[in-house]
């Protein structure tokens, strides 16, 4: 059975201005989806870092674009940010970025982004190419009440 998918996306200005309106549909789509207010402040601390890479590493002096698509699954929330700017390799290296089996002080400065996005969703994965950008995807689980059983 394939899983049925809601898929929000929002298309913004990579600029700071526009980082608390991504804020606010993750808000609205995570409280309908019934994660609490400790899990969704989580999310938005994870969210805003990945659009801030994409504000402050992707587009240089120029004003390009980001894309967030939100999708709502059965027991999960995926989040995607991607931009089409400059590829951001905090190890020097294009592909998938993360920091697990490392020490926090082994993150290199403009790392410990990443390190904080891991820290707070259950998955993330963060896919590089040069010439078409960057693709930062999230996933927070719903946990169950087991109250409600």
């Amino acid at each position: 059975m394939i899983e049925e998918v809601e898929r929000i996306v929002i298309s913004l200005p990579a600029t700071a201005e526009y980082v608390d309106i991504v804020r606010l549909n993750l808000y609205g789509v995570a409280s309908k989806m019934g994660f609490s207010y400790e899990e969704i402040e989580d999310m938005k601390v994870a969210v805003s870092e990945a659009c801030n890479n994409s504000v402050l590493y992707a587009y240089q002096r120029e004003i390009g674009k980001m894309e967030i698509t939100f999708e709502v699954l059965t027991d999960a929330l995926s989040i995607t940010v991607r931009d089409e700017g400059e590829s951001f390799e905090p190890w020097g290296q294009a592909g998938h970025v993360t920091l697990h089996e490392k020490e926090l002080s082994e993150a290199p400065i403009g790392g410990l982004g990443f390190y904080l996005m891991q820290a707070l969703m259950d998955d993330v994965s963060v896919e590089t190419q040069a010439g078409i950008g960057t693709k930062v995807m999230m996933v927070r689980r719903l946990q169950k009440s087991e109250e409600k059983v």
